[in-house]
């Protein structure tokens, strides 16, 4: 059976690159949908418009331009090239006949270059039986929230810490029979602003931007097994600032990723 994530990022191919599809109730961070939900979305109508299963997402980068609601979206995608190795690939989600999100990734095997394999040095952290379990209520925590389980090792939200940063274990509250691509992006979006470990109240906060790079095949990890985030504002201007965010498998890197947040008030 299909974890609610899959279900929520579904979609129905009704053309050669386009698709249908409905994030239902409950994802909501405000009024839209979160942005793992609706990027996992996008990056699954891009890995259905690929014809070769060996040529896997490696990265994607994407923007949420508005609100996506919970209705139907429809979803166009544009293969910009398809070389030897690589696949590049657009894709935009309209609803009310506007533009609310788009993406851009890049599928690819294996290269024959691929050579060593090269890992920065592994976090410091406590054992998974030595963090704290948190349920979010919601509020002040965004609905989408409940899909996730959080074990934190670092400072909580709104605890008035010194240093912008947030580290924990992360999956599924429900876990799929296998990771896949959009179920990283997700889970490099669930946890909430590094920013909020220095604030003592909420403020609404809005993923602009958003890079990931996939390390690793998801298929090779245990979906039932939490994966270890680290998150860490590192730069603030202007009503926005940018957050780096890993996760990993023991010391196995497995995603990186760079949002652009908009402080809204």
């Amino acid at each position: 059976m299909p974890s609610p994530f899959e279900n929520a990022t579904a979609v129905e191919r009704v053309g050669e690159h386009t698709y249908l599809a409905r994030i239902p109730d409950g994802w909501q961070q405000g009024r839209g949908a979160f942005g793992g939900v609706v990027l996992g979305t996008l990056a699954r109508a891009m890995i259905a418009s690929e014809p070769d299963p060996a040529r896997t997402l490696r990265m994607l980068s994407g923007e949420i331009c508005g609100p996506v609601l919970a209705e139907e979206a429809r979803l166009e995608v544009t293969v910009l090239r398809r070389g030897k190795n690589l696949t590049n690939l657009d894709a935009r989600m309209f609803q009310g006949g506007e533009v609310v999100a788009r993406a851009s990734a890049g599928l690819s095997t294996p290269r024959s270059t691929a050579g060593d394999v090269r890992n920065p040095p592994p976090p410091a952290r406590k054992p998974i039986e030595e963090a704290l379990s948190v349920t979010l209520p919601s509020p002040p925590a965004p609905v989408f929230a409940k899909h996730y389980a959080f074990s934190v090792t670092g400072p909580l939200p709104f605890s008035g810490g010194s240093e912008p940063v947030v580290h924990g274990y992360v999956r599924e509250r429900v876990a799929p029979d296998a990771l896949d691509a959009p179920a990283i992006i997700g889970l490099l979006d669930a946890h909430w602003p590094a920013l909020f470990s220095v604030h003592t109240a909420p403020r609404p906060m809005a993923t602009a931007g958003f890079a990931a790079e996939l390390l690793v095949d998801p298929r090779t990890l245990d979906p039932t097994r939490p994966l270890f985030y680290r998150g860490e504002a590192v730069a603030q201007r202007d009503g926005f600032f940018v957050e780096m965010r890993e996760l990993w498998s023991d010391d196995v890197l497995v995603a990186l990723n760079q949002q652009t947040f908009a402080i809204l008030a």
